[in-house]
């Protein structure tokens, strides 16, 4: 008997493959609030979460459209630094419209720094997007208008209150970046599966076969460049807001870039849960690490030594598993599932 099917535009999804995330989206907003520790929520949901809808952000960018990007750091800033004046200069803006018009703003800096893709590809538009990393901070730290001419450069983030209920506590602030981060991947997941991103599809895959078959290439990109930066602006809100509680230029170095970037080879290009699984494994691994050296050697050498060690233990961990499963992690879960479907039948 074939599986059921529900339709969406362009595409048909078996139910099958929607139990899963509808599961693990349960779980999410009901057994988590009420049994999580406040250490879980700040010190590892909180991150995950910002870190996975800038990685889904990106990957709708590198994975689906081909453009390799090293500013996600600097949208993150923007994003973030743009929904706090907001907030602090236009007195009574609900904080989700605040988020979406700091996502607007990120969306307008993304679409400049894209415009070089019309003539750039691969490690010439790296390095050409890597420019924004390097003036965005520049811009925040030498104009203080941006952080309220506070001295140190380093700003105290809002309260989160939305239609008058406070989210300042650990398990409103996980649940408020919850519904953000399934909302906008959501509108990622059906934009994708979409006409456009097919289009991206295409021109990642050949730009002049695209542009033969009649895909609006230039198009195309700025849009990926737009909505991109869009996401990853507000993932920047909420890695400020809800996560880090402070809005400072040293919270989106160039470090951060390559965090993200790290996230969706590791999860898998291309992929909206390849965001997820790449950011639990770059979010949870660390600290695991960071424990197990403690408990062995926390008596034989000093921090300095065992945090290099983990960095050293990590970085080679991820050449490996690069060299052994180039696709990521998205697509390992799908081979082992693949396998087990065969045993089964």
């Amino acid at each position: 008997m074939a599986a059921q099917t529900i339709s969406l535009p362009d595409s048909r999804f078996p139910l099958r493959t929607l139990l899963w995330p509808a599961l693990a989206l349960a779980a999410a907003y009901i057994l988590v609030p009420a049994f999580a520790t406040t250490y879980l929520l700040e010190a590892i949901l909180l991150p995950f979460l910002a870190l996975s809808l800038a990685a889904v952000g990106l990957n709708l960018l590198t994975g689906y459209c081909g453009q390799l990007s090293l500013g996600s750091a600097a949208f993150m800033a923007v994003g973030a630094y743009a929904a706090y004046n907001l907030n602090l200069r236009i007195s009574g803006l609900p904080l989700p419209l605040s988020l979406v018009l700091a996502g607007v703003t990120t969306a307008a800096v993304g679409t400049v720094f894209g415009l070089p893709s019309l003539r750039l590809r691969g490690f010439y538009l790296a390095v050409s997007t890597l420019a924004a990393q390097f003036f965005v901070q520049w811009v925040l730290t030498k104009f203080g208008w941006f952080s309220n001419n506070n001295p140190s450069g380093v700003i105290s983030a809002p309260r989160l209150i939305v239609a008058g209920f406070s989210f300042d506590s650990a398990t409103g602030r996980y649940l408020f970046s919850l519904t953000t981060v399934t909302l906008l991947t959501l509108f990622v997941w059906r934009l994708v599966e979409g006409s456009a991103g097919r289009n991206m599809i295409a021109v990642r895959d050949n730009e002049t076969a695209a542009r033969v078959i009649g895909v609006p290439v230039l198009r195309t990109k700025l849009l990926a460049f737009a909505v991109s930066s869009f996401i990853i602006g507000v993932a920047g809100a909420l890695w400020a807001f809800t996560y880090l509680r402070t809005v400072e230029p040293a919270g989106f170095n160039l470090d951060r870039s390559f965090q993200i970037l790290f996230i969706i080879i590791i999860g898998g290009l291309a992929t909206v849960r390849g965001a997820f699984i790449g950011a639990a494994f770059i979010v949870v691994f660390p600290l695991v690490l960071a424990r197990t050296g403690a408990f062995l050697f926390g008596g034989v050498f000093d921090s300095g030594v065992l945090d290099m060690s983990q960095r050293i233990i990590l970085g080679v961990l991820i050449i490996l598993f690069l060299i052994l499963e180039p696709k990521g992690l998205s697509e390992l879960i799908n081979r082992l599932a693949t396998r087990s479907n065969r045993q089964r039948a």
